[in-house]
């Protein structure tokens, strides 16, 4: 049993995604932050506990060979941020696919096939966004970092993840603030001006946004501060106030106010121009993007041409916009107003004429997609994107796109843990869980993003009909065919195909099912459903009566089994990639 201040000598094994090294004494596993898998080291125990201890780094021993000799960052350990600063980097990739590995194996499904992580090779200045907390040196203001699991501001404007300018620009605003004695937030008291300074920037454009984050509504001189500041700082486009006067830990308040230039910025992406407003979700690391939505693109791409993509958390469209080009319809869905406003500005940018954007809230499955459906028409047979925040998915919106036979997922996810999670939910609804592509969008940080294809392959059904049927529906006449819901029928699902056969030439076509309509009895169906669109001429719909069904379906059979309107879609060749099975319905 190990105890606290025991001074021990440990071989370090392994190295976790916090970034402490693991190694055992006695047969207790012990966590040592800044050890290195293949050190030897000397560590103090600091905390003991039944199944693990905690040491301090005291000194190292034997250097591993994957331990980097140069410090990667001048900012202080108590940052936290960087926690691979002393490893090498292809130690590092090993490491999160390591990481990606457990996940799945610890979840069972040690199956997945896991890919090597891809990367642009970047691993300083790609953050284009930074939050700095206000704080105070003696009698001077500066800005930094709070300490790990503190509030305690840690002053350093330097970063080895983030663009010089923005530390220039901090030591601007820290000594403006000081001329003109603006106070700083004491989250304690809850008294003071300046809470934050939230810099962002467009890499491929240059832009910058400034936005300062106040416990009040006005700065005093704040137009003088905006002029000197672009003055100095030509490439800052957007000067924002934000208003945040709540005692919270929450960055951000509610309300902006633009003191400068507009209220966004502008970058390119994949080609495509994007607004960026303050408020809005936008990739840290504009290089790690282009690879993420390159790879989510083509495990989108890969099993056939995309007609439909619903981009679920779609953010300012991105995603939908940078690798909708071949769809026939986007549809993105967001919860934040201001961020559909942007995607649609986006669109309208970009000339994306075939995209559309709506708000909808991924935690109401049931309701997600009313406004686009009541717009712009049934989704069926979509690929869909998701991108989530990293508590993953919700339960019922995993149900509610299974129940909806979306059989095409792309699942962008930035915690693996929570992605191995909802992957066993989508395998028990039937999905097949694709190769698994960890991308370093944060390098030197315990991050890794994941990008995995979950698929359920479409049936061909074969069904026989008379001649006058089949020539309405090859010519659009007759969309919905009616049928008895027996077991044959219940094979039937959103998205397969179905292989029409005429009695009469044996002629054959072929239909996509978008849509199945289900009802007790064929007096429900009537009720219900636009004759018309079920192969009925004006003058049968006039004397139509469900009983005239009874010669070809029985009550009893009715009663015994429900009626179903198959709608389709026409026309969709049948590849034999898309064939798993063909069943005579």
């Amino acid at each position: 049993m190990l105890n606290k201040n025991q001074i021990v000598t440990l071989d370090v094994t392994d190295i976790n995604n916090f970034g402490c090294g693991v190694g055992r004494v006695d047969g207790m596993v012990v966590f040592v932050k800044g050890a290195v898998s293949g050190d030897r080291v000397e560590a103090k125990i600091i905390k003991v506990n039944k199944s693990y201890s905690v040491g301090k780094l005291e000194s190292i021993i034997s250097p591993s060979e994957y331990r980097i000799k140069e410090e990667f960052c001048n900012a202080p350990n108590a940052c936290g941020g960087c926690v691979y600063r002393h490893i090498t980097y292809p130690h590092e990739l090993e490491m999160k696919k390591k990481h990606v590995e457990n996940a799945f194996r610890k979840v069972g499904l040690p199956e997945v096939k896991i890919d090597e992580v891809m990367s642009t090779g970047e691993m300083s200045c790609y953050r284009n966004k930074a939050q700095y907390p206000f704080g105070r040196i003696g009698d001077k203001t500066c800005v930094g970092f709070y300490a790990n699991k503190t509030h305690k501001v840690i002053p350093c404007n330097i970063c080895a993840l983030q663009p010089q300018v923005f530390s220039d620009i901090c030591d601007f605003v820290c000594n403006f603030a000081d001329e003109n004695k603006w106070s700083v937030y004491d989250e304690e008291k809850g008294v003071g001006l300046l809470r934050h300074l939230y810099i962002r920037m467009g890499k491929n454009t240059g832009e910058i946004m400034l936005c300062i984050v106040i416990n009040g509504d006005y700065l005093t001189k704040e137009q003088e501060f905006s002029s000197a500041l672009c003055d100095k700082f030509p490439s800052v486009k957007s000067v924002l106030i934000n208003i945040n006067k709540k005692n919270t830990n929450v960055v951000l308040g509610k309300k902006y106010r633009t003191i400068r230039g507009r209220d966004y910025i502008e970058d390119v992406l994949l080609g495509k121009r994007f607004r960026i407003s303050a408020g809005a979700f936008y990739q840290v690391n504009h290089d790690g993007a282009e690879l993420l939505y390159s790879i989510a693109k083509q495990k989108a791409e890969e099993m056939g041409e995309i007609q439909t993509l619903l981009d679920l958390y779609c953010g300012i469209g991105t995603i939908g916009i940078s690798i909708g080009d071949g769809a026939k319809r986007t549809v993105g869905i967001e919860i934040v107003d201001e961020a559909i406003a942007c995607a649609k500005e986006n669109a309208e940018l970009n000339g994306v004429k075939h995209a559309q954007f709506y708000c909808g809230d991924a935690g109401d499955a049931e309701k997600l997609l009313d406004n686009a459906e009541k717009e712009g028409g049934i989704i069926a047979n979509a690929t869909v994107i998701v991108d989530p925040p990293r508590k993953g998915l919700e339960k019922e919106l995993i149900n509610y796109l299974s129940k909806r036979e979306m059989d095409r997922i792309v699942y962008v996810s930035c915690d693996p843990d929570t992605l191995a999670r909802d992957c066993v939910i989508f395998k028990e609804l039937g999905y097949t869980i694709g190769r698994v592509t960890p991308v370093d969008m944060f390098p030197r940080t315990g991050h890794v993003e994941t990008v995995v294809c979950l698929s359920r392959q479409n049936d061909v059904h074969k069904m026989k009909l008379n001649a006058v049927p089949f020539e309405m529906i090859m010519s659009g006449e007759k969309t919905i065919e009616l049928r008895l819901y027996d077991e044959k029928r219940k094979q039937i699902k959103v998205g397969d195909k179905i292989v029409f056969t005429n009695t009469t030439t044996t002629e054959t076509l072929n239909a996509t099912v978008i849509k199945l309509h289900r009802f007790a009895t064929f007096d429900d169906l009537y009720k219900s459903l636009p004759l018309l669109k079920c192969g009925y001429t004006t003058e049968d719909i006039n004397t139509a009566h469900p009983s005239d069904m009874e010669q070809y379906y029985s009550v009893e059979e009715q009663r015994k089994y429900g009626v179903v309107g198959i709608e389709l879609c026409r026309p969709k060749q049948i590849t034999d990639e898309c064939v798993v099975s063909i069943k005579d319905c």
